[in-house]
């Protein structure tokens, strides 16, 4: 179905998959509680959605919208695409099965496990897991889930900039991680320009850094603690234009600075992220994006899936 990504459809999607997540809340904390510039911040803590991770969103996006064959879905992941897509055909009662590379992270390959899916495991990078998974599309019937290059993806992920600027409306600046660019597609798509939408990559994998060098999305390297989440190889055809569009610049942050925000959350706030999930935080905090100070900013907090043993590691 060839949808368009516009502020009219990410609405009404927002009513088809309202019943089916949680509205994340949002936290506004003083800036130098976490030791940035800003004088305040509105955080919105999307690891607290269900199985963990904005993509939720978007695979129940897919569910309740697409006709599903007997074969069920497929997807291929770094770890969250695939747990939301297990999660949300668990609850629908739809086959599903999954493929993730070896990178993907032991805590997010438990959690699709544990919601029933069949689980594949193989190839080092996202880019061969969406290989083998096309391939099983072909072969079985299966309807692929892509995990940001496909309208219904970017129409749920944009649901969380809606929803953000219901519960923060007088932000000026968003900042959002980007892998494939499904989320910043989802939420630029929303913001269209009325607020100011700041990308962030980890310096080893800057995907929507080349596309935009290039003017087009294009292989980029794909290294960095936060590989599982934010390394696809390249940005989605369908969010550049958006990307281009309404996404005022990209900043990179080291994986140091990830680590670094990480345990500033948690000693700061007990909240616990993943690397991919504290990326955008990174930026605001290691000075990769420096606010006005009185500028009104709000970080999203993506994901929540890592090991409680690997987040000690680095506390």
């Amino acid at each position: 179905m060839n949808l368009p990504v516009t502020r009219a459809a990410i609405e009404h999607m927002y009513t088809v998959i309202a019943p089916q997540i949680r509205r994340t809340p949002v936290v506004e904390v003083a800036g130098r509680d976490l030791g940035v510039a800003a004088r305040r911040v509105t955080l919105k803590l999307e690891q607290l959605q269900r199985a963990g991770s904005f993509k939720t969103r978007g695979a129940f996006a897919h569910l309740l919208t697409r006709r599903i064959p007997r074969a069920g879905v497929v997807a291929a992941s770094g770890g969250n695409h695939g747990a939301a897509v297990a999660f949300a055909a668990m609850e629908l009662e739809t086959p599903a099965k999954i493929f993730v590379p070896t990178v993907s992270s032991p805590a997010k390959i438990a959690r699709i496990r544990s919601y029933g899916a069949n689980l594949v495991v193989g190839g080092d990078r996202y880019a061969e897991a969406l290989a083998a998974s096309e391939s099983w599309a072909e072969h079985s019937g299966a309807l692929p889930v892509h995990a940001f290059d496909q309208p219904e993806t970017l129409l749920g992920q944009g649901t969380l900039g809606l929803e953000l600027m219901m519960q923060a409306p007088d932000t000026e600046t968003v900042i959002v991680a980007v892998g494939g660019g499904g989320l910043i597609g989802g939420v630029a798509a929303w913001c269209a320009g009325a607020v100011r939408v700041v990308g962030v990559e980890p310096e080893g994998a800057p995907t929507l850094t080349e596309a935009l060098r290039a003017g087009r999305p294009v292989d980029a390297p794909t290294g960095s603690i936060a590989a599982d989440s934010l390394a696809p190889r390249r940005v989605g055809d369908l969010m550049f234009p958006i990307a281009r569009a309404h996404v005022e610049r990209v900043v990179l942050v080291s994986d140091g600075a990830i680590r670094a925000a990480q345990s500033t959350l948690w000693e700061g706030l007990r909240v616990v992220a993943e690397p991919g999930g504290a990326a955008a935080f990174a930026a605001l905090q290691s000075g990769a994006y420096v606010p006005a100070r009185d500028e009104r900013v709000a970080v999203v907090i993506s994901g929540g899936n890592t090991e409680l043993s690997t987040l000690n590691a680095h506390l």
